[in-house]
């Protein structure tokens, strides 16, 4: 197996953990709308497909479209202003990122979280590494659409044929499919190995240097 010339990561539970933000930042702006709070369990279920889904998952059930979007407005920059009050790199993927770049291995985030704040959290913690940042923006669809990783393989300058997908979620891995390339799914973020594995996926690692390898074609 040859070595891969790039790698695009999802952030959030892959080279992220970002879940107590996340979770604070969701109760602070449901409660500020008078509704009831939710556990880091049921928060972590609703991650995967950004933002608007999910506060709208979060809201309860019924909520009308304009009470939703003013929670959603709520959220968006109270989480830009906490989104670094807990978040850190997983155990490991500090080395793992320095490995690959000294590998020669061009690596690029793509996320469905607003952009602006993915480009903020990749400058804090891998702006020696990843080159690169695609979030959501207006008018681009969000994964499993593979229009971000697109953009992100053509910003590296390098073909799909030659770089590697690695997320955490159903969702990251459908991305990979419909994008026509080969995945590397995380069984530490937010989904287990059983969801993964549901969704298709075919290759699932428990730490960083699993990923090295399968990068490396080790």
């Amino acid at each position: 197996m040859a070595k891969a010339k790039a790698v695009v990561f999802d952030m959030d539970g892959t080279i992220l953990d970002t879940l107590g933000d996340l979770v604070a930042s969701v109760n602070y702006a449901l409660a500020q709308h008078g509704f009831p709070t939710h556990t880091a369990k049921e928060i972590r279920s609703y991650l995967g497909n950004g933002p608007a889904n999910l506060i709208m998952q979060s809201c309860p059930a019924g909520t009308a479209k304009e009470t939703v979007a003013a929670v959603l407005a709520t959220y968006l920059p109270y989480y830009a202003v906490h989104s670094r009050d807990t978040t850190g790199p997983y155990a490991g993927v500090a080395e793992m990122l320095s490995q690959l770049k000294a590998a020669g291995v061009a690596m690029a985030v793509v996320s469905n979280k607003q952009e602006c704040d993915v480009e903020a959290l990749r400058q804090v913690y891998f702006a020696d590494t990843v080159s690169l940042a695609v979030g959501g923006s207006e008018g681009r669809p969000l994964k499993p659409d593979p229009t971000g990783v697109f953009i992100a393989l053509e910003r590296l300058g390098v073909a799909k044929e030659d770089a590697w997908f690695v997320g955490d979620s159903e969702v990251d891995v459908v991305t990979a499919k419909n994008a026509g390339m080969r995945c590397v799914a995380v069984s530490w973020g937010f989904r287990d190995a059983p969801d993964l594995q549901a969704a298709g996926a075919e290759i699932i690692v428990d730490t960083p240097q699993d990923v090295v390898k399968y990068i490396l074609g080790e």
